[in-house]
């Protein structure tokens, strides 16, 4: 492998010209700034190391949560936040581990989660209902999710944030205002609605998808798509046994809409984020009019095809889409 060096050396010994190589080195950036985009990277693993980190941790912190937990009651949940948090210090901080990141945080807030709502539960009573406990748990879920942002810069904190605030939003309605319960879907169909404007405006800040901000955008997309697509099943009926040919259409059209979104804006998350509802929702429909076991096969292999060719072609099926979106829109696109 040669460097930028031995491309220097061998211009000052005229083995190559200097616009040889300046057009070589033109090329290579814009190959590199295609591929990244079209193959949607982000930072998940850099090695075995990143998965040994990630049991052994996994192992001290459950371990310490039941042997300190038999030691006194509680200490032990007191505790598996605070590890986490410090080994975080260590690993995400220092060694800028992505796995063990994402893990860790994940840790940190459900054991902050689960501490506050263990603290507040004796409190439930009539006059102090389990919604305002959920209320206070949630608030203080996001505020540890703010707080662990601003120390790691983990990219996935920002979901997990909204997914908190989201929560602490609904219980904190729903306890003001009790009716607020009947409508619960389209609460959270307008959240995955501004969850999904959330994540564009993290992708439109890194169009060339080079940085940490379209890390942040991924883990969005990934999580708008089923704050979206399950409460308008639920509208139709679908998850609740509601079976007919006109809820297998409604499925159909609205799994394209989303995948013709998800081309569009070259996020394959937001489309893989909502199959598994997809691929339930048919086979549920498909379970009235035959054989369950033959239509979840059939439905599963004509997905799986689909999404395989739509792989294959995803470059040039975008650069078709995007031909036909105007040029205000396509501005802030991902570039191809």
């Amino acid at each position: 492998m040669y460097t930028e060096e031995d491309l220097n050396n061998a211009v000052k010994q005229d083995i190559i010209s200097q616009s040889s190589v300046d057009n070589f080195r033109q090329f290579i950036d814009k190959n590199k700034i295609v591929n990244q985009i079209d193959e949607e990277n982000f930072k998940l693993i850099g090695g075995f190391n990143d998965i040994f980190v990630v049991i052994a941790c996994l192992m001290l912190l459950f371990s310490s949560l039941w042997t300190l937990n038999s030691i006194q009651p509680h200490s032990g949940n007191i505790v598996f936040p605070i590890i986490a948090w410090g080994l975080s210090e260590f690993f995400v901080r220092k060694r800028k581990m992505s796995l063990p990141a994402i893990v860790l945080l994940i840790m940190f807030i459900f054991g902050i989660f689960y501490l506050s709502m263990l603290s507040l539960l004796p409190l439930a009573d009539d006059s102090f209902k389990i919604i305002y406990i959920i209320t206070i748990a949630a608030s203080i879920s996001t505020l540890s999710a703010y707080l662990h942002w601003l120390r790691f810069k983990v990219p996935i904190t920002i979901a997990i944030g909204t997914v908190s605030l989201i929560g602490f939003l609904i219980a904190f309605s729903i306890s003001i205002f009790p009716v607020m319960e009947n409508y619960l879907l389209s609460i959270l169909l307008f959240f995955g609605i501004v969850t999904f404007m959330l994540a564009m405006f993290w992708d439109c800040a890194d169009i060339n998808r080079v940085t940490y901000k379209s890390d942040v955008a991924f883990w969005l997309h990934l999580t708008s798509a089923p704050l979206i697509i399950h409460p308008v099943f639920s509208m139709i009926g679908v998850l609740e046994g509601n079976n007919n040919i006109n809820s297998m259409v409604i499925v159909i059209a609205l799994y394209v809409f989303m995948s013709l979104i998800s081309i569009a804006i070259d996020r394959r998350a937001f489309m893989v984020s909502s199959l598994a509802y997809v691929l339930y929702a048919i086979s549920s429909i498909s379970q009235t009019y035959g054989d369950n076991g033959y239509n979840l096969a059939l439905t599963g292999m004509l997905i799986g095809a689909m999404l395989l060719l739509l792989s294959a072609y995803w470059h040039q099926t975008r650069g078709m889409l995007l031909n036909l979106l105007p040029a205000s829109i396509n501005q802030y696109l991902a570039r191809t």
